[in-house]
């Protein structure tokens, strides 16, 4: 993997793709054992999360649905303090357990905005999962049920993630070089 220039910035690499599918695994396994014999929802959040959802489809034994909503809080790399929901939950939830995939959970802000939409619906149960986590980044109350990676607050790309639209497509995770 060497380092990449996206837009004005270069990164290095971070995370390889095969660390991730091992990521990803652990947490279809967990899944898999909590909902043992029950159907599920899951929701992903787009645009970065269309990765995550697909591998992690390939894993799930369960029977399932897949839906998604999407949000946009950055610009740049810098979020923007506000969560905007550019599509919204379309699926019926009432008496379901549902699942919110993100790409990745650094400040929560996108977390709390989609918590308050879910107060509009009735699910059995509601959980969290995400491929990446920052726990330096994260002051939020709400619990998370799947971590697929622990990372430094650093800003990443790949694999779902971008930099000002780029990046989504790379295989693997890389950081910014500074």
């Amino acid at each position: 993997m060497a380092s990449i220039t996206l837009h004005d910035k270069t990164f290095i690499p971070f995370i390889s793709s095969h660390e991730l599918a091992d990521a990803i695994q652990q947490v279809g396994h967990q899944i898999n054992e909590d909902f043992k014999g029950e159907p599920v929802l899951f929701v992903g959040v787009l645009n970065g999360a269309f990765r995550f959802v697909s591998e992690l489809m390939n894993t799930i034994d369960l029977q399932c649905e897949v839906s998604f909503v999407k949000m946009a809080s950055y610009d740049g790399m810098n979020s923007t303090g506000e969560v905007n929901q550019l599509i919204g939950f379309n699926e019926p939830m009432e008496g379901k357990n549902v699942i919110i995939l993100e790409d990745i959970i650094d400040t929560g802000n996108t977390l709390v905005r989609i918590m308050e939409e879910m107060e509009k619906f009735t699910p059995r149960t509601v959980k969290i999962g995400t491929l990446l986590f920052k726990p330096e980044a994260y002051k939020k109350s709400i619990f998370i049920d799947y971590i697929g990676k622990e990372i430094p607050n650093d800003f990443i790309v790949g694999y779902g993630l971008d930099y000002d639209g780029l990046g989504r497509n790379i295989n693997g995770i890389y950081r910014i070089k500074e």
